[in-house]
């Protein structure tokens, strides 16, 4: 299917509703170098619509489960983005924000810019928005307070939110500069970790607000050893056995922000904008965590969320230190310190 070249106004609305559906990607995407810029502006709201589908309550299972893979047709060409907007739009609720729902209307825009891409970058989108559907919606299929099985299904659910979407990153970065190419085989390795530590930090810190919605992503096992049956959890009445499960994940996604860190120091220092993209999400996720281990009988998402002063000085200190590798490292040690450690194996945490 041949589709329409974009237009000045389908990268100006990009622009746009990048800073209506996401505060922190639109801090964060700007950083980057123009090559980069507009096609990771651009991947972001393909996976946006991806989560969009699949968090919409008023959708049944199979409608997702066709509307997925619509989408995935739709940004590989193969369907017109029009037809896709047709059958999603009518069928969105309240429980979609304004923001989305006009993403979702302008989605033949954002699939202009898309299709406008060279080929490496396109087959990496695609093939984030492929696996993430279809993930995602085998994940919603059996979504439950009862959590998931264990620790591996935990990291299975974060590949496909998070990790496959470091994935495309590299693959975007390396396409970009020949000499972060040089690094592909030890950036691809520990991009998987990288989006696993920032998605582990999102379930720790929406716990009880995914509850309300009948979702839980943590492991069953780890909490089962410490006598706490996932489904009897009630907010505001937080047992010493979950807090221990709780300090156990925290140590986990201390460990996958730890190799966040050598994934952005594999980065050569010359390229700040794109090192600047990756600490400011690292540094905001480790910030989030270690507030999260001071308070583990928290009972709601705004009790652990970091504040816009922590934010801006985040910001600060990491643009200002962004091409020292040294000083990254002595403050990720001083942030994290308090963090618990996990005696899980190494070998767990790198993409195989």
């Amino acid at each position: 299917m041949i589709s329409q070249p974009p237009t000045l106004d389908d990268a100006q609305y990009q622009d746009e509703i990048l800073k209506g559906v996401s505060r922190t990607f639109a801090l964060t995407i700007p950083q980057l170098p123009e090559m980069l810029r507009h096609v990771i502006g651009n991947a972001y709201l393909l996976c946006r619509i991806t989560d969009t589908i699949e968090d919409d309550n008023a959708l049944t299972t199979k409608q997702t489960r066709y509307l997925s893979d619509m989408f995935s047709e739709v940004v590989c060409g193969h369907v017109a983005a029009e037809r896709f907007v047709d059958e999603l739009y009518p069928l969105l609720s309240d429980h979609t924000i304004p923001a989305e729902h006009d993403l979702i209307k302008h989605t033949p825009a954002v699939i202009r810019v898309t299709h406008s891409f060279n080929p490496v970058q396109r087959k990496a989108l695609e093939r984030c928005v492929r696996i993430m559907s279809r993930g995602m919606a085998d994940y919603q299929e059996t979504e439950t307070l009862d959590g998931l099985k264990d620790l591996p299904a935990m990291n299975l659910y974060c590949y496909y939110v998070a990790g496959v979407v470091g994935e495309m990153l590299t693959e975007l970065f390396c396409d970009y500069s020949p000499e972060i190419n040089r690094n592909k085989s030890e950036l691809m390795k520990l991009s998987v970790s990288f989006g696993q530590g920032l998605q582990m930090t999102n379930i720790l810190k929406d716990i009880w607000d995914d509850r309300k919605r009948g979702a839980c992503w943590l492991p069953q096992d780890i909490f089962l050893k410490k006598g706490i049956v996932l489904r009897e959890l009630q907010s505001g009445h937080s047992k010493p056995g979950f807090q221990e499960g709780l300090a156990e994940l925290i140590g986990v996604a201390k460990k996958h922000l730890c190799n966040a860190l050598i994934y952005t120091c594999l980065i050569p220092p010359q390229e700040k904008g794109i090192r600047r993209f990756c600490l400011w999400a690292l540094g905001m996720a480790i910030l989030t965590l270690r507030k999260i281990n001071r308070h583990r009988d928290f009972h709601d998402g705004q009790q652990v969320k970091i504040t816009r002063r922590t934010v801006k000085t985040t910001v600060l200190t990491t643009s200002i230190f962004a091409g020292n590798d040294w000083v990254l490292n002595q403050l990720f040690k001083i942030i994290s310190q308090q963090l618990p450690d996990t005696a899980i194996s190494d070998e767990l945490f790198y993409r195989r």
